[in-house]
């Protein structure tokens, strides 16, 4: 098996992983939110990464060298992330809408919340350990085409089939999670219809020579194992209440 093709694989069974059929009831779904938290606040890192390498973030200001069409691409995804509108309108980043939804169902938020005030990755399981010290050394030390890989593959690609399992559960659950359900359905849309499309474009137009794109692959194996790694240890604690 190619590594493409492994990626392509891994992404599927990701899709499928038992950790959704376990959320039907609020306490996993609390469960699921807690931790969920730090991918949903890591992901914010891997695109500042992208805005600051292809756009120009610095003074004086000059021209990006990957052409105004990516620059585009970048800072719309970014006005999206940072500044969408919720249901009532108003403006939020995504991260405080999922705040926002986990204070909804009375999921503990301090545990992501006490993480962004001081870094200490002491008390964090070891599986949140690993993903986010991937993600941000790669964030502030990995060569755009990597970071783009890890963004498209390990995120937007894979959002729409990794959160339309959930809203169907949730929905057939009838759990009461408006804006946890808003923010799901919000991304299966953006990402699906929009963020996807342009992070896709935008990381084959960085994939210019074959050895980046194999570097760019690894990556992805990388951050497609890291999610897996996490959702495996959010159906064990779901079956351990």
């Amino acid at each position: 098996m190619n590594i493409e093709t492994e990626v392509l694989k891994k992404h599927t069974d990701l899709t499928n992983h038992p950790m959704y059929q376990s959320l039907t009831s609020l306490d996993n779904v609390k469960v699921f939110m807690k931790y969920h938290a730090f991918a949903v606040w890591d992901f914010m890192s891997l695109l500042k990464s992208l805005q600051r390498e292809i756009t120009c973030v610095e003074t004086p200001w000059t021209d990006s060298k990957y052409g105004p069409e990516a620059v585009r691409l970048i800072n719309e995804i970014v006005i999206a992330e940072e500044s969408d509108l919720d249901q009532e309108g108003n403006a939020t980043s995504h991260f405080a809408l999922y705040i926002k939804a986990m204070d909804e169902i009375g999921a503990d938020t301090s545990l992501v919340l006490n993480f962004i005030r001081d870094y200490n990755f002491d008390p964090l399981p070891v599986e949140i350990k690993y993903m986010l010290s991937f993600h941000l050394g790669l964030a502030q030390e990995g060569e755009v085409h990597e970071v783009a890989s890890s963004f498209f593959y390990g995120r937007e690609k894979l959002i729409p089939g990794m959160f339309q399992p959930i809203v169907n559960i949730l929905k057939q659950s009838a759990l009461d999670c408006p804006h946890l359900i808003y923010y799901l359905e919000r991304h299966i849309e953006l990402d699906g219809e929009d963020h996807g499309p342009k992070a896709l474009k935008c990381m084959n137009g960085i994939l210019d020579s074959e050895s980046k794109k194999q570097e760019a692959l690894k990556v992805a194996r990388k951050s497609l194992d890291a999610r897996w790694q996490l959702w495996d240890f959010i159906h064990r604690e779901m079956k351990s209440l």
